[in-house]
């Protein structure tokens, strides 16, 4: 799908392919969504650009993901979507390129930044004139996208740690939560980083005016402080693992314990009944009439002594 907005009351048009846009010159942005390769084509001819290629986007030198080219500017950056209901996530790249006043994106994945993008285009598009200032709406979005993921793994942290239950058994489910949420997290960071990066490179570009300038720095003290509360999360999500994974140590710990004691209190019995039960001819208790009560006494007395041995230090 190809959406193109156009200027000057931005009205927005939808079309399957690059063949059915109009011929206009006053368009403003065009959003490629699983574009077809020969609509790519087509547009990187109209427009003379290139679109970064798959192994370009999975590159992470600053060099691949942000570069001035003549009178262009091309930016690889990356959107999260997580999705709460089967807990997963999903990065996105996005090509963006600035040329000539218009803003040209390419993607392959529906996310919600372009969403919110479009829909705030259409209650203030005479906001969104000129494709630089489309260029940091989108970045600025893709903050707040970071924004509400933190929020909600915030959110579900506080949750394990007031339901955590460190006096019983600790559920499996708990620590793959953990782990997932750790994960989430570096990859919001991860996002943060590389928008920060981006943001870096535009602030000392020379097409950007003043008013867009203090934009781009109040955006880059958004990151700062988002970047400080993935910390402070990540070190909540630590304390947390190493709690559990504590308390599983102590479980294992005391299942051992019980082990070692049983072992240790039998010894001494099996010891007695192994010398009883050996088959030679000369056992002076052999014949005797209380043979047989007086070994189950002995293991019933060594197994009373090695018990309160066991008290007396506190073993038990």
């Amino acid at each position: 799908m190809i959406r193109a907005f156009v200027l000057p009351d931005y009205s927005q048009i939808k079309v399957d392919s690059f063949e059915e846009l109009p011929n206009w010159d006053n368009f403003v942005w065009i959003d490629i969504q699983n574009g077809s390769a020969s609509d790519i084509a087509s547009i990187e001819e109209k427009f003379k650009i290139t679109f970064p290629s798959k192994q370009q986007q999975e590159e992470i030198e600053v060099s691949s993901r942000y570069s001035e080219e003549d009178d262009a500017i091309k930016i690889i950056t990356r959107f999260i979507n997580l999705l709460p209901q089967s807990e997963k996530i999903e990065d996105i790249d996005v090509s963006i390129i600035v040329k000539n006043n218009i803003i040209l994106t390419n993607r392959n994945f529906e996310s919600r930044v372009f969403q919110e993008i479009v829909r705030k285009i259409k209650q203030q598009p005479a906001h969104y004139n000129h494709a630089l200032k489309i260029l940091i709406a989108i970045l600025e979005q893709g903050i707040d996208n970071d924004a509400d993921i933190i929020e909600f793994l915030s959110a579900k942290i506080n949750a394990i740690s007031k339901s955590a239950n460190f006096s019983g058994s600790t559920d499996e489910k708990i620590i793959l939560k953990i782990n997932f949420y750790q994960e989430a997290l570096i990859s919001v960071r991860e996002d943060l980083f590389d928008t920060q990066r981006v943001l870096s490179l535009l602030l000392r570009n020379d097409v950007i005016k003043d008013d867009n300038l203090e934009k781009i720095r109040v955006l880059l003290k958004d990151i700062a402080s988002l970047i400080d509360h993935t910390s402070f999360n990540f070190t909540r999500l630590e304390f947390l693992q190493n709690s559990f994974l504590g308390l599983i140590n102590i479980e294992q710990n005391k299942i051992i314990k019980i082990f070692t004691v049983v072992s240790v209190v039998f010894m001494p019995p099996t010891l007695i009944a192994s010398i009883y039960g050996m088959n030679f001819r000369v056992l002076p208790e052999l014949q005797w009439q209380y043979g047989y009560p007086f070994a189950l006494f002995l293991m019933l007395l060594s197994t009373l002594v090695i018990l309160y041995i066991f008290r007396r230090k506190k073993w038990l």
